[in-house]
């Protein structure tokens, strides 16, 4: 609140696929006072519509891949036209280049969360010194950048950013949206045709490699009766449903695609497992345990940094088939049972992830007479004049530091 008057805040996001951090951000934007608007820098996605139906308003930039760079003074021209306070950007690329937007547009206040930025590699690409040096250069022109867990923030600080510009908000979750619904359960059964007597493991997230549900895969074809059911889309779809023709199991795999009703999708399963090795926090993992399953991952931040205790219904199983198959055997031996929310998810609750980045907002701006807007302004034009000039193409790209020049070849 500044003068009385909603603070004004533009997200700025890569895309609005269903993806983790778009939920994240989907399940953030009702539990903020401040006034939010948000763009998406490429494909709109399932979940833009999702944030629209709320009353938010949406933007699409239209940026056609990475060498758009032309895109960041439709951005910068969005932001001075919506005279933000703040700006939130979310994700590798938007923080990239919605830093230097914001900067050219003289917004008082810019964060960056970091959601998904792995050991190796970020967005699905390899994690080059280039993509690291861009990222080094272009996170200078903001305020604070937010790491989802202190995975992160590690990762964030190897990376050349320094500590007293990290701040650690976790992740949040609208646990009360995830309780376990019989209803939701039956009517979910029905329409994807999977029986209401049978086991069902599901798994939760983008069907990319690193993911790891070809795992699960493997762990089923020795399980008869139970059905896997995946939720989510991407690259590794294809190769997921050959691998369980291959198997034999094709019949016991059910893909959702898309959805924006993981809650009633969770209320479905009988256990929740997470294969994947490249988690920077967890979500689904948390999630699980808010619909009261039991959980199995193999790699799970916002659980590792919490007491043991804080998560019975969780186990951690290395990403093997055989064990994974052992494990599931033993509980589906079990019958299905619903457990109580553990402590893990009241301390994931959306609604302090909500108050902490108001927070942050309202200390970035009662800063904000230190802040020297030209000198802010002049040295994001001068950063993208040179960029401009150096590539004789309608691709910017430039004489920033040799590092900047590699690190734009080598992320696109």
């Amino acid at each position: 609140m500044r003068g009385g008057q909603r603070t004004r805040v533009l997200h700025v996001i890569t895309g609005l696929a269903t993806g983790g951090a778009e939920q994240q951000l989907r399940t953030l934007l009702p539990h903020l006072d401040a006034e939010c608007e948000v763009v998406a820098l490429t494909n709109p996605g399932a979940v833009a519509e999702a944030v629209a139906d709320t009353g938010v308003p949406v933007h699409c930039l239209g940026m056609r891949g990475n060498r758009d760079l032309r895109a960041v003074r439709r951005l910068a021209r969005l932001m001075r036209a919506g005279r933000y306070d703040v700006v939130h950007t979310h994700l590798y690329r938007a923080c990239v280049y919605g830093r230097l937007a914001a900067r050219l547009a003289d917004v008082p206040a810019i964060v960056s969360t970091e959601h998904s930025l792995g050991e190796d590699r970020v967005e699905g690409r390899r994690a080059t010194r280039g993509v690291r040096a861009l990222y080094r250069i272009s996170e200078a022109l903001g305020d604070v950048t937010v790491a989802v867990s202190g995975t992160v923030a590690d990762r964030l600080a190897r990376w050349g950013v320094p500590r007293s510009r990290i701040e650690v908000i976790p992740n949040g979750i609208d646990s009360q949206a995830f309780h376990y619904d019989p209803y939701l359960r039956h009517e979910a059964r029905a329409r994807l045709g999977i029986p209401p007597d049978a086991h069902v493991v599901g798994g939760v997230g983008r069907l990319e490699p690193g993911k790891r549900f070809d795992v699960l895969l493997e762990a089923l074809a020795g399980l008869d009766g139970s059905v896997l059911l995946l939720v989510g889309e991407g690259s590794a779809r294809g190769a997921l449903t050959e691998r369980a023709r291959a198997l034999g199991i094709a019949e016991r795999v059910v893909f959702t695609g898309e959805s924006t009703e993981v809650p009633a999708l969770l209320s479905a399963m009988d256990v929740l497992a997470a294969p994947s090795v490249e988690e920077t926090f967890g979500l689904a993992a948390v999630e699980g345990l808010a619909a009261g399953l039991p959980v199995l991952y193999s790699v799970c931040p916002a659980l590792e940094e919490l007491p043991p205790d804080a998560a019975p219904g969780a186990r951690r199983v290395p990403p093997d088939p055989r064990r994974l198959r052992a494990r599931l055997r033993t509980l589906a031996a079990a019958g299905p049972v619903r457990l109580p929310p553990p402590r893990a998810v009241s301390h994931y609750d959306i609604r302090r992830h909500a108050a902490r980045t108001e927070a942050l907002y309202e200390r970035l701006l009662e800063d904000v007479s230190h802040y020297d807007a030209r000198r802010h302004a002049a040295r994001a034009e001068a950063l993208y004049e040179r960029v401009l000039e150096d590539v004789p193409s309608a691709v910017p790209a430039g004489a920033l530091p040799a590092t900047m020049y590699d690190a734009r070849k080598e992320y696109r």
